[in-house]
């Protein structure tokens, strides 16, 4: 691992298409920035169509022979998943980095348009069907990547299949702690796929440590203290883009920040006992393709 990685190890990225999930706004945005900047065709996939072009527009103001790109994603709609997926797929030949970054953090007791609850919804299910989804694409470009953003959450969650959906007690924390571990055990459990099947793919993933982003919004503790203490985007970003483009990354590798995992540079990290159980890995999966409607995932 490198100590002290920048953006400025990262090579040059013409004729790579990338997708960047959330990329209107905190790490989302900063990844897709820099990922632009280097010529890579980056696509913005937000649910807000006027903040989705309003962050496209600034990268190209900042970047004008930049080649970026708005399309609508709802990961909280299956049906705009699949929208998604379709325009996409009409415009483009070849995936080379999908990042699965959008997501949603302790928020009040909600429901996805497909009756998840909000976060395993959005976060876990929405990012599960997009994968699978654009697996035809990505499996035949070359080298490419799935990049899943976790959370030092991970740690303390549990996958609760008697209630998946937290609908007999619900705790905005630990429906997030869910979430953030399922975006774990679904990133190990594709990279088995993909070598079981010889794909040319790595599934990889990545937290940012403490950055302070929109998704902190619904927790007054963290709006209070991340001023004091979180680090900034563009330093959140980094674990992200390290895992997205360093010619030192392999699939199933975690990359975080290298100071308590809260802070600094990014290097490869280590997750939770529970996020490696296989069991409980491919249970999940089986249930996700059932839950998504998207049928056996067969690379």
């Amino acid at each position: 691992m490198k100590n002290n990685w920048t953006i400025n190890q990262i090579n040059d990225l013409n004729g790579k298409t990338v997708i960047v999930t959330g990329a209107n706004s905190g790490i989302g945005f900063e990844s897709a920035k820099v990922l632009a900047s280097k010529g890579a065709r980056v696509y913005f996939a937000c649910r807000n169509e006027f903040w989705g072009n309003y962050a496209k527009n600034k990268v190209k103001l900042e970047f004008q022979h930049s080649d970026v790109h708005f399309l609508k994603l709802d990961l909280a709609d299956l049906s705009s998943i699949h929208d998604f997926v379709d325009n996409f797929t009409s415009e483009n030949s070849q995936l080379d980095i999908l990042v699965n970054n959008a997501g949603i953090m302790m928020c009040p007791k909600m429901y996805t348009k497909d009756g998840f609850e909000m976060q395993i919804g959005t976060n876990h299910f929405g990012h599960f069907t997009l994968t699978n989804l654009l697996m035809g694409l990505i499996s035949k470009t070359p080298k490419s990547r799935v990049v899943t953003v976790s959370s030092l959450y991970h740690r303390l969650g549990k996958i609760n299949f008697e209630d998946i959906n937290s609908g007999r007690k619900y705790h905005p924390v630990k429906a997030y702690q869910q979430s953030k571990l399922a975006n774990l055990l679904f990133t190990f459990e594709l990279d088995l796929k993909l070598k079981e099947n010889n794909i040319d793919t790595i599934s990889v993933a990545s937290h940012p440590g403490w950055t302070a982003t929109n998704l902190q919004k619904y927790k007054f503790s963290f709006k209070m203290l991340s001023p004091f203490i979180a680090q900034k985007p563009e330093m959140g970003a980094l674990p992200t883009l390290f895992a997205a483009t360093d010619n030192s990354i392999k699939g199933g590798d975690f990359i975080g920040p290298k100071i308590l995992e809260i802070w600094g540079s990014p290097q490869k990290v280590d997750s939770s006992k529970k996020s490696k159980d296989k069991f409980t890995a491919k249970k999940l999966w089986e249930l996700s393709e059932t839950l998504t409607k998207i049928g056996r995932t067969n690379y």
